[in-house]
């Protein structure tokens, strides 16, 4: 199907693909569900759950009742190839009896159901009791009431017609086949999460969040030498609404080598015009020479490294091992945190979890234990100071509260220690990209996110890029191919010698980042300025051994 005929065809029909999100309306019976249902239905419910758990003999329980709505549209060149619309209503319970956890979910919201799934919940944690070695122990947490939050935004991603959302990026595919690419596929994500929390603490919270990313992948191929490169977008999901894809001037800033960068706007068709120009660039790109170089690298790249390096290894959940089969555990141990001089990096390194900060993809205003949220240091003036950690992990590091960073993907999934934002702190002093491209003698600058590889410790690394330029005496000469540096953790951020100011500072994120068994997903936004690290080893990754 043409653009034309399916945006003809959709502006007839996209009422039937997506129901309606009403959050107030005439109260119902409560034995019908309905997940538009209001909080004071919500709040009766709940109750209903905190009374038959604490009955059965539960010292604390707490309920989420969530709607969950997810939208995926996918193109390529002319055509649509999908759009997926997914809706999920249920609630999951969880409860503490005698130090032992429990849970239990259904997907009917109604009160016999959710009566059953309470006394399933308590059931499961006299059973778990049996072999529970150490009984779990709460940090308090503040009783907020009844209290409500919700992403800022400026437009409902899911009130916009599905034919509006399909001529975007069907235009952004014409963009870049205009500009030489041979093959392009565009995509949008959408996600709300509305979510009701309530707990024997005495909170009610109702959350209403909201997360985008559009994306695509542009591809030019030199056929007389069977060659193909490949440009990926250069946006970072956000917690916005629809308004990231207002192509606002002021979400622009200029990097080196004539790139356009984006920040809290994000022009997907200028993009894709500059991807297909660049991939075709690719194609003839000097082959790197391995060695040793200053790497300057770009927010949108380094965010990456940040969440591989930084964010993982300092849940607390890897570094006690309770984590492990999936991607690993830490070799941030606590004996080194104990010793608080444990250089992680050096004394320009400040890294900053964070809960709250807007337009993040980890801006929540309460996590899934029913914690306010806050921003607090992971590592300050180069030393590690701490880890994240939930109402059961937070004793172990001799915290007071929780971080409130736990979170769970879905009603039907357990909620637990997730990563929150971790950011890199910018330079102090006014410094900008252009500057420190000024300063370096034998660099490269790397934009964009490729492939990588880190050990199951988060210690040893190799990562890649989109985008690799060579800087010879301050001056950009040229475009490289087959880029990757390597490093361990410890090394790579203790060679790092200059961060720009605060100008430079945006954000790259993760949109399916998975962890636990079985596996949930989270997303999260990991901020910087363009950072320079010094005499990082440089591999070919092109060249036959």
């Amino acid at each position: 199907m043409k653009r034309r005929e399916f945006v003809n065809l959709a502006g007839l029909g996209v009422g039937a693909l997506m129901l309606p999100v009403p959050l107030f309306g005439t109260p119902v019976p409560l034995d019908v569900v309905d997940p538009g249902m209001d909080v004071i239905m919500k709040k009766k419910l709940a109750d209903l759950v905190l009374d038959a758990a604490k009955a059965r003999g539960a010292n604390y329980a707490d309920v989420r009742i969530g709607r969950y709505l997810n939208q995926y549209i996918f193109t390529r060149e002319d055509k649509v190839q999908n759009i997926v619309n997914l809706e999920s209503f249920g609630a999951g319970v969880r409860v503490l009896v005698n130090g032992t956890w429990g849970f239990a979910a259904t997907n009917e919201v109604t009160p016999a159901a959710l009566k059953k799934a309470a006394e399933e919940a308590v059931a499961i944690a006299k059973a778990n009791a049996k072999i529970q070695s150490e009984p779990v122990q709460l940090v308090p947490v503040k009783s907020y009431g009844q209290v409500s939050w919700k992403t800022p935004i400026e437009r409902n991603a899911f009130e916009v017609p599905i034919a509006e959302k399909v001529d975007l990026l069907l235009t952004a595919n014409a963009k870049a086949l205009n500009n030489g690419a041979n093959f392009v596929n565009t995509s949008l994500f959408l996600v709300n999460e509305q979510k009701y929390f309530a707990s024997t603490e005495g909170s009610y919270i109702d959350q209403d969040i909201h997360r985008i990313w559009p994306t695509f992948n542009v591809n030019a191929i030199d056929s007389k030498n069977n060659k193909f490169k490949s440009r990926a977008a250069l946006s970072a999901p956000m917690g916005m609404g629809y308004e990231y894809l207002d192509p606002r001037p002021a979400g622009k800033t200029e990097g080196a080598a004539g790139l356009t960068l984006y920040g809290r706007h994000y022009d997907l068709l200028e993009d894709a015009g500059a991807a297909a120009k660049q991939a075709k660039e690719m194609l003839t790109a000097k082959s790197v020479d391995a060695g040793k170089y200053d790497l300057v690298l770009d927010p949108d790249h380094l965010g990456l490294t940040i969440h591989e390096s930084v964010g993982h290894p300092l849940e607390l959940d890897r570094v006690l091992g309770y984590e492990a089969n999936y991607a690993g555990t830490s070799f941030a141990t606590l004996d080194k945190w104990k010793t608080k001089n444990f250089k992680y990096g050096n004394e320009l390194v400040n890294l900053i979890a964070d809960k709250t900060q807007p337009g993040s993809l980890g801006a929540v205003g309460y996590d899934d234990e029913g914690v306010k949220t806050k921003q607090w240091d992971l590592v300050t003036d180069g030393i590690l100071v701490n880890y994240q950690a939930t109402r059961d992990q937070a004793n172990m590091i001799n915290e007071k509260e929780s971080h409130g960073c736990s979170y769970a993907d879905s009603w039907s999934s357990v909620q637990f220690q997730r990563m929150p934002n971790v950011s890199l702190a910018p330079g102090k002093e006014k410094y900008s990209i252009h500057d420190m491209i000024k300063d370096v003698k034998k660099g490269i600058y790397i934009v964009g996110r490729g492939s990588y590889s880190i050990d199951q410790q988060r210690y040893n690394f190799q990562f890649g890029g989109t985008l690799f330029y060579e800087i010879k005496n301050g001056q950009i000469t040229g475009m490289l191919d087959d880029v990757a540096y390597q490093s361990n953790t410890q090394e790579f951020w203790n060679s790092c010698s200059k961060i720009c100011d605060e100008s430079e500072y945006r954000l790259f994120g993760s949109f399916f980042d998975g962890k636990g068994q079985p596996s949930q997903v989270s997303a999260v936004s990991h901020g910087s300025a363009t950072t320079r690290f010094d005499g990082v080893n440089v591999i070919n990754t092109g060249r036959k051994i």
